[in-house]
């Protein structure tokens, strides 16, 4: 249990630095930049990829590519929604991805259509519309006025639901996951990191080491919430569905505390209502795995 604490934690980590690093006036782009150089890094010392199964004809090369675009896309999205929506939102819509995810196993995978999913994923449907709407007249923050509030978390679910799609696809072409994270993580470096070297040749930014050492840590974050999810899994071999349920409605609870007690994000009652929806639909999805 110690392993999904750890990656629960990180995952909000990884929101609470974004918000600082807007908070301190820190270039976000610069930070996604050397945030893949730190998780490329740690990726190939850590999980020790085999890298020679992309060598292979029939390798899934396009798939590949579109992961390496769809990252740093999604992690710019993911800070845009933590600036306009809040940390809360945020963590919620980026949880209830797994909505979209089990829609496409159920359409694209062949996975097996049973009540207690179809419930959760309509209990999912409904907490995301609960989420994203905001009444005309009450509590939110000035931030979150305006189309932002709503259409950035849900850029956030799509853009997760999608590369959870991609990884799906990736697997069922026998692509090691160690190995699809490694080229993604190098080719979304190289391609950010073109954008920061073409914005500072035009005079836009200057490359800071603030922004080095915020993105240093942010893809250490990131790379913990991802590798201790799979240690957990690998202690946990035989239940899948609890360590599922546990990372994601640990994510979703911590993230409301941090949101609401930490920076003061507030709250309307449709969102909060969204919360104990989600999590209810967590635990039926989980108890449809088993």
């Amino acid at each position: 249990m110690s392993y999904l604490l750890i990656s629960v934690v990180c995952s909000v980590l990884v929101s609470v630095l974004l918000k600082l690093m807007q908070r301190r006036g820190i270039d976000i782009a610069q930070g996604i930049t050397w945030n893949y150089l730190a998780a490329s890094l740690l990726c190939f010392a850590l999980l020790d990829p085999p890298l020679a199964a992309l060598s292979r004809a029939g390798a899934p090369h396009v798939e590949l590519a579109l992961l390496a675009l769809l990252l740093p896309g999604i992690f710019l999205a993911l800070s845009a929604s933590v600036r306009a929506a809040g940390i809360v939102r945020t963590d919620v819509a980026q949880r209830m991805s797994l909505v979209l995810s089990l829609l496409a196993a159920f359409l694209w995978f062949g996975e097996r259509v049973d009540s207690l999913r179809i419930m959760g994923l309509v209990l999912g449907v409904a907490a995301i519309v609960m989420l994203v709407l905001r009444p005309r007249h009450g509590p939110a923050n000035d931030a979150d006025a305006g189309w932002t509030g709503w259409a950035l978390p849900l850029l956030v679910l799509m853009g997760y639901a999608s590369v959870d799609v991609l990884l799906k696809r990736l697997s069922a072409a026998g692509t090691p996951f160690a190995a699809s994270l490694q080229v993604a993580f190098v080719a979304a470096f190289v391609v950010m990191l073109t954008v920061q070297m073409l914005r500072a040749w035009r005079g836009r930014i200057a490359l800071t080491g603030a922004a080095l050492a915020s993105g240093l840590l942010l893809g250490t974050l990131n790379f913990a919430n991802i590798l201790f999810y799979v240690k957990a899994h690998r202690a946990l071999p035989e239940n899948p569905a609890v360590v599922f349920s546990m990372m994601n409605i640990g994510v979703v609870l911590l993230g409301t505390l941090v949101g609401t007690l930490g920076f003061g994000e507030r709250l309307s009652r449709l969102n909060l209502l969204a919360i104990p929806l989600a999590i209810l639909a967590i635990g039926l999805i989980a108890a449809g795995m088993r």
